[in-house]
């Protein structure tokens, strides 16, 4: 078959033959229809993840969309959003025109949804959804910040509030051309954390109204920080990446006095269960045309192009690679 395969550590994964993969018991073969390039992709192909350095050459890419080739659990042709732990375990993953996939692992997806554009949210939208409604205890009328608006976590998360029904959605950016995206999504007012980081409480406090409930953080350092000093009386903040930095300083009085929480989320905590109905959620959403994320289709032969611009930043929105 042809697929993504990382030959070395740290260097983009490039477009060749490699052998088909062969399920084992308890596995299905899925013909890979879409599949993201995600951060974890190349966090994992770098080599100094917490996961340790996998062995190459493997075919990077931790989830996907595509159709039962052959299974034990799931008739020939249904089409499923899977995960893998390709990077994290041995294994090859889903960017290639074949993937052995765990049959806990398979989503059947019969909503109309195209391939793509669920394969762009994927679990960006599960963590979205569920750092809100599981980690965050979000409640109807609430009111929410989600930092990094533009990134497919943000806009996932500001698409997710608003169908969840907070009384308001605000968002913090830091690019017109990422704040343009987080509009699209949905956010009803927008604060750009740059070029003025030193005046962003009083920013974020003018535009949460005075005060936020539910801050979704995939980005942490100073703006969640930040952040932190806008929450209400039993505010919650959760944590899903650290794109902005890994520490942030907050105030112990602050926390103390509103007894505001400070909470971390991972995808890999969720059951089994909440997965598959995270996925069902987003994807019902996502066939109404009520939750996306911005995103660009490249040919899967095109994978070191992507790689390439995903790692320098250039890549403004979520890649989607297609094996035709």
């Amino acid at each position: 078959m042809r697929a993504a395969v990382l030959h070395t550590l740290g260097e983009p994964a490039r477009h060749s033959s490699h052998p088909d993969p062969e399920p084992r018991p308890g596995e299905s073969l899925v013909r890979v229809t879409a599949a993201p390039l995600v951060p974890l992709d190349l966090l994992c192909a770098s080599g100094t993840s917490y996961f340790g350095p996998p062995a190459v050459p493997y075919v990077p890419g931790v989830q996907g969309v595509g159709r039962i080739e052959s299974s034990g659990a799931l008739e020939v042709g249904t089409r499923v959003w899977f995960v893998t732990s390709a990077g994290m375990t041995a294994g090859d993953g889903s960017l290639a025109e074949l993937a052995a996939v765990k049959d806990e692992d398979l989503v059947p997806v019969t909503e109309t949804v195209e391939d793509e554009e669920l394969a762009a949210l994927g679990l960006s939208g599960v963590a979205a959804w569920m750092s809100l409604t599981w980690r965050a205890r979000f409640q109807a009328g609430e009111r929410v910040l989600v930092l990094g608006g533009g990134g497919a976590v943000g806009q996932a998360a500001i698409g997710a509030a608003r169908l969840l029904g907070a009384s308001q959605v605000v968002a913090a950016c830091r690019s017109r051309e990422s704040a343009d995206r987080a509009a699209a999504a949905g956010a009803d007012e927008i604060v750009l954390t740059s070029p003025d980081p030193e005046g962003l409480v009083t920013r974020l406090t003018e535009a949460c109204l005075g005060h936020v409930d539910v801050v979704i953080d995939p980005v942490f350092g100073d703006t969640a920080a930040a952040a932190s000093q806008v929450l209400g009386e039993g505010g919650r903040l959760v944590n899903l990446g650290g794109s902005g930095g890994d520490r942030a300083a907050f105030s112990s009085a602050a926390l103390r006095s509103r007894s505001i929480e400070i909470l971390g989320y991972t995808n890999n905590a969720l059951t089994v269960e909440q997965r598959r109905t995270a996925i069902n959620e987003i994807s019902r959403h996502a066939a109404l045309g009520e939750l996306g994320v911005a995103h660009e289709v490249c040919p899967l032969a095109d994978v070191e192009g992507a790689w390439t611009r995903l790692a320098s930043g250039e890549a403004a929105t979520r890649l989607v690679l297609t094996p035709e």
